[in-house]
């Protein structure tokens, strides 16, 4: 399982500009690369995904796709995180 942070950078400003196309990315992030859960930092820093059962260069290639990566309204960060113990309902999260 892998979180992303995408935290904003030098080009914060240009995010409404590119708004369009990053939802564009994040759509085929659920559809592709399976995304589970995606949302905004708090205050207004950024977002953050949580995916699973892809692997990290997949998702490194991928994320390099995001227009805000491309156009620095977002440095990104991928986390690999090895779950040990979780709710039952997220029990498929220890097995990917």
């Amino acid at each position: 399982m892998y979180i992303i942070t995408l935290k904003f950078s030098e080009n914060k400003n240009l995010a409404s500009e590119y708004m369009a196309s990053h939802r564009d990315w994040i759509e085929e992030g659920f559809k592709e690369y399976n995304f589970l859960l995606v949302g905004s930092i708090k205050p207004s820093l950024g977002g953050v995904i949580i995916t699973h059962n892809t692997t990290k260069d997949t998702l490194e290639t991928f994320v390099q796709k995001d227009p805000f990566v491309i156009q620095n309204v977002v440095t990104a960060e991928i986390l690999e995180v090895s779950p040990t113990r979780t709710a039952d309902s997220l029990a498929f999260l220890a097995k990917s």
